[in-house]
């Protein structure tokens, strides 16, 4: 029962539940199990007495434990509809087919709800009808009864819900006044019995048992309002009713019960409701106690049908959702209707309805209703983990007695009911794959889709006239009925006749409702639809529209014209519009159908198009007026007429990442090409220079041995020692080694230093060693610090802060680098060519580069490159960081370093890069980079 008929149509594709219902119309719902009590408490307290107390009040207490832990299920399943059976299903996960069988169970129970109700309604009428002599039509009446909600809940749910909650107010404030004021009466009142009995009869555990098995009926259904979770716009004060709810059980249940038990005490009225409510009611009531008993029984039977054609579809749509049954019962209609679910809902109705008889049916829907709730109760031992499980223990106790009571209190109803019981949810599970496999076009949830994707909407145009013709009808029903019964009623007035009249009104009512949503209501909600779509437009529209009347008078603004004029919409109406709009003429009749207007506004002229429509009444002439700002239309059509100069420097910009993109590649390629192939002979050299090292001293001490054992050579010897200069060369030979070594390391350090410079293995954003960046550009350029035969050495003087590690684009940091202590060498050196540095100068202020780096408290890293050159002027300073720019000879500067190295800082690095120079001074640029990139 647990993979979807049809694996394509996912089930993300279904409509889902709009949460239209209001916290409280949700709440009715929640109310109806209390009203039911009325029902239920004549047929237990005929069988038990007094005794009939000691059912209710365990059976009051495990009820209102259960709302608590529902109304945790609930917060923590939010979105689920159909409460309680739903939640199940998803503390059993794990167990698909028990959670399965334990929702259909409870469903089971409310449509058998729905049957009884009929029956009853049914009966109640006959008994009137035949006081009056009129033969009752049975099968008309059940099938009206049945039909009844159904025809309202087809139509969708808001109706329903509204019609409930009109009736249950006034039927559940009439049960709470029967409660307190029987118990206020047995307390106080001199002719009560007295509030205790004299003796108490012995109640053993098997009438115990079948009776609590009875009442969990009513006990165990007072979470109704959770279904409704889903629907709800406020979902989490619709559960927070479920503590209402509970503790509104103890004084119906068990206070009611109280009253009944105290003073129904003729046993001639056996189990019959209305006479044992009448009897209870008639001391403190008087001779009310008969009409407000109808009212109360009637309004618990039809609210009773309403809440089983409400909940019963939730609970089917949430399994379907949750792949436990066919998807068909999943699919909603764009007015909330869930017609497959309310079909299946109507078939097993009747199924419980041609069976007939109440008892059998009480009894059959309670076994699948009490087995539900415990599995419900295993559910959550089984998660007794979680944090929505409130009462895990409790909930293993209470599943214990529930099994115990499933045996015992099920056979004493009858070991058939018991077993028919049991099956009942297996053959509805049975019918759900008989859905699933038959291959007719409506068992498909597809089929469904398509067809609300393509139903027309039907639009009556004049509704006026359905709403007279449906008007005529109901007042010419009303007129039939009230002449046919008028009389009967006046001559069986002391028969009970006004306990038909209740029906008829409360039947009337819902009749009345139910041609209303077929009829008018789908009317009345389109134009209600229409009306909120167009106020919407008119609050959220950034157009300014305004209606004028027939003398140009602000009527109505809506909050967009705050923007145009400066005041609020309520300051607009009352005043003409040409306050503001000066060009306009005094009567709107005059006015251009579309016109450009200029308006002052903070000391700025803006340009409107003013469009204007007129709107007649049957009564009175409005103009709408729409204001479409379009000043920066007009300036952008000037600002398109001087866009050549923008047009250049943005190709200019263009070209120069282009040159910096090329220049970058290509440096990079060039300088990690010849540093690996500088690299490959100078590890050659390096190495070997070892083992020459160790040679040679070798073949010196062997000379040495020579020059020990043989201190007299021969004659050709001694001359070649002294043209060689022995004595000079064997001093010699080791520096000159220890002399090419320390070149060699010289090489290897700069190999590395270009190797780090280019980075080409770092095109990724990393954190880098800031110093060591700049420690390798200097290493690079280290041979134009030094002097020259025209030039000056240049000292470097670096003072480096304490920096941790630097998110940046390490080679194109490095480019930066070199660009600014490049230009920095190169104002240097001008200025030593142009004189700047005589001898006298340089022994004062030698030209040097101050290197400072620093972290600021704002997580800001600041580099600052400074030279004592002769500074840029102030007019060049403006243009330094602009492409092509350069003030240097042709062939010496593309006139790109600086603009690049603006580009890599403010946009690749979101810092910034900054010249401070005073001429004759020296210059400074101040490089500020964000210390992680990603914070940003």
């Amino acid at each position: 029962m647990s993979h979807p008929v049809n694996p394509t149509l996912g089930q993300s594709s279904y409509p889902r539940l709009n949460r239209s219902l209001s916290a409280v119309e949700s709440w009715g719902f929640g109310l109806t199990a209390h009203i039911s009590w009325t029902a239920l408490v004549p047929a237990i307290h005929a069988a038990l007495g007094s005794q009939a107390i000691f059912v209710w009040i365990p059976a009051v207490i495990f009820g209102m434990l259960l709302n608590y832990q529902v109304k945790r299920l609930g917060i923590h399943f939010i979105n689920v509809a159909g409460g309680t059976p739903n939640y199940g299903t998803k503390l059993l996960q794990n167990y698909p087919g028990l959670a399965c069988y334990a929702a259909i169970g409870y469903l089971l129970n409310w449509v058998s709800y729905l049957a009884v109700n009929t029956i009853v309604l049914k009966d109640l009428i006959k008994v009137n009808l035949e006081a009056l002599g009129i033969a009752c039509p049975e099968i008309l009446l059940n099938i009206g009864f049945t039909l009844l909600p159904f025809i309202v809940a087809f139509s969708g749910t808001r109706a329903l819900s509204i019609l409930h909650l009109f009736f249950v107010i006034p039927a559940f404030g009439l049960l709470m006044t029967f409660c307190l004021q029987g118990l206020g009466w047995l307390a106080f009142s001199g002719d009560s019995p007295g509030f205790f009995p004299s003796n108490w009869s012995s109640l053993g555990f098997v009438d115990w048992a079948k009776w609590f098995f009875f009442v969990t009926y009513a006990t165990y259904s007072c979470e109704t309002a959770s279904s409704f979770v889903a629907d709800s716009r406020q979902p989490t004060k619709t559960l927070r009713f479920l503590d209402f709810a509970a503790w509104m059980m103890p004084p119906i249940f068990v206070g009611g019960s109280w009253v009944m038990m105290r003073l129904a005490t003729d046993s001639s009225l056996k189990d019959n409701a209305f006479l044992n409510l009448v009897a209870a009611s008639q001391p403190f009531w008087g001779k009310s106690a008969a009409i407000s008993v109808s009212f109360l029984l009637v309004a618990a039977c039809l609210l009773g049908s309403a809440t089983v054609v409400s909940n019963c579809p939730r609970i089917l749509y949430q399994l379907a959702l949750d792949k436990h049954i066919s998807p068909v019962f999943s699919v909603v209609s764009r007015r909330g209707v869930f017609v497959p679910a309310l079909t299946l809902t109507l078939v097993l109705c009747l199924i419980y309805l041609i069976w007939g008889d109440v008892e059998q049916i009480v009894a059959v829907g309670n076994v699948g209703w009490f087995v539900s709730f415990m599995l419900l109760h295993l559910g959550l031992w089984l998660r007794r983990d979680r944090s929505e499980v409130l009462f895990p223990r409790i909930s293993l106790a209470i599943l214990l007695l529930e099994v115990v009571v499933l045996v015992v209190g099920g056979l004493a109803w009858g070991w058939l009911n018991l077993l028919i019981g049991l099956l009942f949810p297996i053959g509805v599970m049975g019918i759900d794959a008989v859905i699933r496999r038959v291959n007719f076009p409506p068992f498909h949830s597809s089929w469904w889709m398509q067809r609300y994707k393509s139903r027309p909407v039907v639009i009556i145009k004049d509704s006026v006239v359905l709403q007279v013709i449906i008007l005529i009808f109901l007042l010419c029903s009303a007129v039939a009925v009230g002449w046919l019964f008028g009389g009967k009623l006046n001559k069986a007035a002391t028969a009970g006749g006004e306990n038909l009249f209740v029906v008829l009104l409360m039947t009337v009512a819902f009749v009345g409702v139910a041609i209303a949503c077929w009829t008018s209501l789908p009317q009345v909600v389109a134009i209600a639809e229409a009306r909120e779509a167009a106020e919407h437009l008119f609050t959220v529209a950034q157009d300014g529209i305004l209606v004028v009347d027939d003398r140009g008078i602000i009527q109505q603004a809506n909050p967009a014209t705050e923007s145009f004029f400066g005041v609020s919409p309520s300051e607009l109406r009352g005043n003409h519009l040409n306050k503001w709009l000066t060009a306009l003429v005094y009567y709107p009749d005059q006015w251009t159908k579309r016109s450009e207007q200029t308006l002052l506004h903070k000391g700025k002229n803006k340009i409107l198009e003013v469009s204007i429509s007129d709107r007649p009444h049957q009564d009175f002439q409005e103009y709408v007026v729409i204001l479409h700002d379009i000043t920066q239309r007009k300036q952008a059509e000037q600002i398109l007429q001087y866009s050549e100069a923008q047009l250049r420097q943005e190709a200019k910009h263009l070209a120069s990442q282009l040159v910096h993109s090329e220049k970058m590649s290509s440096l990079g390629q060039l300088v990690a090409g010849v540093a690996h192939e500088i690299n490959n002979p100078i590890n050659f050299i390096y190495g070997n220079i070892t083992y020459a090292n160790q040679y040679i001293e070798d073949l010196l001490k062997l000379l040495q041995l020579y020059q020990q054992n043989y201190p007299h050579p021969v004659t050709e010897i001694q001359e070649k020692i002294e043209a060689i200069d022995l004595n000079f060369l064997i001093a010699d030979l080791p520096k000159l080694l220890t002399s090419m070594t320390v070149g060699i390391e010289r090489i290897t350090e700069i190999v590395l230093s270009l190797r780090n410079f280019s980075r080409l293995d770092e095109t990724e954003m990393k954190a880098v060693n800031i110093h060591e960046g700049i420690d390798n550009t200097l290493i690079i350029l280290e041979h134009r610090f030094k002097a020259k035969s025209n030039s000056l050495t240049i000292e470097v003087i670096k003072e480096y802060g304490d920096l941790p590690l630097v998110e940046c684009y390490a080679g194109q940091l490095n480019q930066v680098f070199m660009n600014l202590l490049a230009n920095a060498i190169d104002a240097l050196e001008e200025a030593v060519e142009n004189g700047e540095w005589r001898a006298e100068k340089a022994a004062l202020s030698p030209p040097k580069i101050c290197i400072y780096t620093q972290l600021t408290n704002e997580n800001q890293v600041v580099i600052r490159i400074v030279d004592n050159g002769t500074g840029i002027p102030e007019n060049v300073q403006k243009q330094l960081f602009e492409p092509f720019f350069t003030t240097k000879p042709v062939g010496k500067g593309t006139g790109l370093g600086l603009s690049i190295s603006y580009q890599i800082i403010t946009q690749k690095h979101l810092g910034q890069l900054q010249c401070i120079s005073t001429p004759g001074k020296g210059t400074e640029f101040v490089v500020v980079i964000p210390l992680n990139q990603q914070a940003i």
